[in-house]
């Protein structure tokens, strides 16, 4: 089983990258967390965490241990997949996650797609207790990283908030109503419009 990998960036989306690990890509499904953090670029390593099913084997990359901790601890509620894991991780931080996990606030998870008031109710009776001891323990850490701006991420930005299980005419309604200047880093145009989403 596949635990971490160290390679070359090869190919990078808000939703998967491809790592070269000496000549062989491995392709990587990951948060938007795990994508702000990734240079344009260059060297990586990454948590995995391999997904074993009867018809297929899904790798899934996070930056920190904290994000495969909590996506493992996700997938183990029943009813939560790997693709819902995602897309949770990819909308509130760990450590906001796992805050919200140990003081069972229902209503700061409903705001996460895909998640309504059963699923947070019954991710809040699984998990509180394992969520209070990382909280308490402090071994959460954040994955978020300063991205260096680049020209046009507008394409980027539709995508991702498509993968995140928006419809593409609503995303691009979202992106034009954030009033950012030429040259905004990807991940400050994505939480503005999540921003406009969740209202």
């Amino acid at each position: 089983m596949i635990a971490l990998l160290s390679g070359q960036l090869a190919y990078r989306s808000p939703e998967q990258i491809i790592v070269d690990v000496a000549g062989v890509g491995y392709r990587l499904q990951i948060p938007l967390s795990t994508f702000y953090a990734l240079p344009d670029e260059g060297k990586v390593q990454l948590q995995i965490h391999t997904h074993v099913k009867e018809d297929a084997i899904n790798l899934f990359g996070f930056a920190s241990s904290a994000e495969k901790e909590l996506f493992i601890l996700l997938i183990s509620v029943s009813g939560v997949g790997p693709k819902l894991a995602i897309t949770i991780l990819s909308h509130i931080p760990t450590t906001d996650l796992a805050l919200a996990l140990s003081q069972g606030d229902a209503a700061r998870l409903t705001t996460i797609p895909g998640i309504g008031k059963k699923s947070a109710d019954r991710l809040i009776l699984e998990l509180r207790d394992k969520a209070t001891a990382y909280a308490t323990a402090a071994q959460l850490t954040s994955a978020d990283a300063d991205i260096p701006p680049q020209e046009d991420y507008h394409h980027d930005a539709i995508s991702a908030l498509v993968n995140l299980g928006y419809k593409e005419a609503i995303a691009r309604r979202a992106l034009k109503n954030v009033q950012l200047a030429p040259g905004t880093p990807l991940e400050v145009i994505l939480k503005a419009a999540l921003q406009v989403l969740l209202k």
